[in-house]
């Protein structure tokens, strides 16, 4: 039996080239409201993370560029970079998905760029661990309290 349940989506993060574009139509165009900005040397990032929704269900979107478009990560290829899952149990859901052969990205569990704890499913499966969400990208991210506890609301609701 799984030891943790996802909850629903926390993030989509979306790439370019230039994030000034990405920002004329997400911000300007759509509305989606700007919070913040990360930027990370080592995972080569510039975003701006980006809410839309309310409340403990809001769901954010991070539009991102490459600081260095000649390095890697690229957060522009593919340019929907990766979707992020709020799960209530990030520990033991890396846990079981490892023993069941998921890769995952080099890492392991972290603080992510709005301050929750993240890991990354690697796109790519290889001999060691064969499951992936093949060719995607996810971003498992431990839910806050809050968030469980609306999560439940809603589907006794």
């Amino acid at each position: 039996m799984r030891p943790f349940s996802l909850l629903g989506v926390q993030q989509i993060a979306i790439g370019g080239a230039d994030k000034q574009q990405l920002r004329n139509f997400w911000v300007d165009l759509l509305g989606i409201q700007y919070k913040d900005t990360f930027v990370s040397e080592k995972e080569n990032v510039d975003e701006d993370i980006c809410e839309v929704g309310s409340g403990d269900l809001v769901i954010e979107i991070d539009l991102m560029q490459p600081l260095d478009p000649t390095k890697s990560p690229r957060v522009d290829v593919p340019a929907l970079n990766h979707i992020g899952l709020w799960v209530d149990d990030l520990e033991s859901a890396v846990s079981w998905l490892t023993e069941q052969g998921v890769r995952f990205t080099p890492g392991g569990i972290r603080k992510g760029a709005a301050g929750h704890n993240v890991c990354f499913i690697h796109p790519k499966g290889n001999e060691q661990f064969p499951l992936s969400a093949q060719g995607v990208l996810v971003e498992l991210v431990q839910a806050p309290k809050r968030v469980i506890e609306a999560y439940n609301v809603l589907s006794r609701g």
